[in-house]
């Protein structure tokens, strides 16, 4: 008798939990060992809040008092201890990434006044091709009139 795409395993066999059982909370399926053992931790919690104990210190930690002044603690500052009116310095990069941002948005704006040489050349070319347009149409217009006036001269 076939048992569809997997095959059994000898720990046992596949198990689901139908919705009814979901909801009630009383699934047939065993506890996974993090959850027994976040209860436990928590049941551990509850019963040493009454009691403070001194942790055991390992090493040489428990006979040394003093601390590295070497050592370097990282200073993170809180978001109500930072100081809001404090500007912080630009890198090189982001200064002359700002500085490129701005260059271009003036060249922009100068090129939509028309007052770069590019913009002047484009524009000068615009107009040559407007030019040459209306007198492409104004040729077609003579055309078409006189093939008009040829068709009206062939009929008589």
């Amino acid at each position: 008798m076939g048992r569809g795409k997997f095959k059994g395993k000898p720990t046992g066999r596949r198990h689901f939990s139908t919705p009814e059982e979901m909801l009630a909370g009383s699934s047939a399926r065993p506890r996974t060992f993090r959850q027994d053992a976040a209860e436990e931790s928590e049941e551990e919690e509850e019963s040493s809040e009454g009691e403070v104990e001194e942790t055991k210190k390992k090493g040489t930690q428990g006979v040394i008092e003093i601390e590295n002044p070497n050592l370097v603690k990282p200073k993170t500052l809180k978001a109500r201890d930072a100081d809001l009116e404090q500007t912080t310095e630009l890198s090189r990069r982001e200064r002359e990434e700002i500085e490129k941002q701005k260059a271009h948005e003036r060249y922009m704006r100068l090129q939509e006044q028309g007052k770069t040489e590019q913009a002047r050349k484009d524009l000068e070319r615009l107009q040559l091709i407007r030019q040459q347009r209306a007198e492409a149409a104004k040729k077609r217009e003579e055309e078409k009139a006189a093939k008009e006036l040829r068709k009206t001269q062939a009929r008589k």
